[in-house]
């Protein structure tokens, strides 16, 4: 009767290299205890190279996982490995979350839906914007200029220092999309009501320069995909200088719904008192 019980018992997983830090099994364990489900969410660290090894256990059922997310250095290799990647995957060309289907390897990407469900919580009507600057062009911003863009902003600016790495997610993500240096942020800044940093700017305590938001329209967002710290120097400039902020920490709360719908059946709701448990456990790790 026990041993019934425990195959009924839905396992799912983080992976990346290192995922100690990895504030999941804290959210995922959250909904587990409040849904009282039967069911686990565990951490485990697997290097690059033992990856692919990893995903056929997964695949051929020996893992013991029914699904689990994925998270860095592994996203793109994720993708490339699943059976079936969805559209949003096959336009980023990564993947963070993973479930079995009739033997099939499924496979999502759950982070632009984070970031917009993040601002529809904290800052409801921001999809008004008609232009959004994007400061950066690395990985991460890859599902913030999708989602952004599917939500129907009509003006997209992605702003890097190196801009071939942004004209290739211009040409990427289509023509509402465009690329700038450096030295174009205040001429794009002007008159947009939406400002998202996806770089590690401000990441842990570490310098900002200094940014004039002020071009920005005046009932402008400024938003943050960072959240350690929870108000990273960008945000506190932002703010300083008017602006209306959101952190960064809801997305990640808000990624991880999908995913445990999947894996445990039931569709979790993100609450103060999920946001304050993460937060106290920053804290204490700070």
């Amino acid at each position: 009767m026990d041993d019934s019980r425990e195959t009924l018992k839905p396992k799912a997983f983080v992976t990346g290299y290192p995922v100690r830090h990895s504030r999941s099994p804290m959210i995922h364990g959250y909904w587990l205890k409040k849904y009282g489900l039967n069911g686990s969410y565990e951490a485990r660290e697997v290097a690059v190279d033992d990856f692919p090894a990893f995903i056929a256990r997964l695949k051929d059922g020996s893992s013991g996982f029914v699904g689990g997310n994925v998270t860095i250095p592994h996203k793109e290799s994720a993708f490339r490995l699943a059976d079936r990647p969805d559209e949003l995957s096959e336009e980023i060309g990564a993947s963070n979350t993973l479930w079995m289907t009739d033997g099939l390897l499924q496979a999502t990407n759950t982070d632009g839906r984070g970031f917009t469900a993040n601002l529809d919580a904290r800052r409801s009507g921001w999809e008004r914007a008609e232009r959004a600057v994007i400061l950066g062009a690395g990985g991460a911003s890859r599902a913030v200029i999708q989602a952004v863009r599917d939500r129907g902003i009509g003006e997209i600016h992605i702003i890097n220092r190196t801009v071939a790495r942004a004209r290739e997610l211009a040409d990427r993500f289509g023509r509402r999309v465009h690329a700038h240096g450096m030295d174009a942020l205040s001429e794009v800044m002007t008159g947009a009501a939406l400002f998202i940093n996806t770089t590690s700017l401000g990441m842990d305590g570490e310098a900002t320069p200094a940014i004039d938001f002020r071009p920005l329209a005046a009932d402008a967002i400024v938003t943050d995909i960072v959240y350690v710290p929870l108000k990273t120097p960008l945000l506190t400039q932002a703010e300083a200088q008017g602006f209306a902020i959101v952190d960064g920490l809801g997305m990640l709360l808000h990624q991880a719904v999908p995913g445990f719908e999947l894996w445990f059946g039931r569709h979790p709701q993100v609450d103060d008192e999920l946001r304050e448990l993460i937060i106290a456990d920053m804290e204490k790790h700070s």
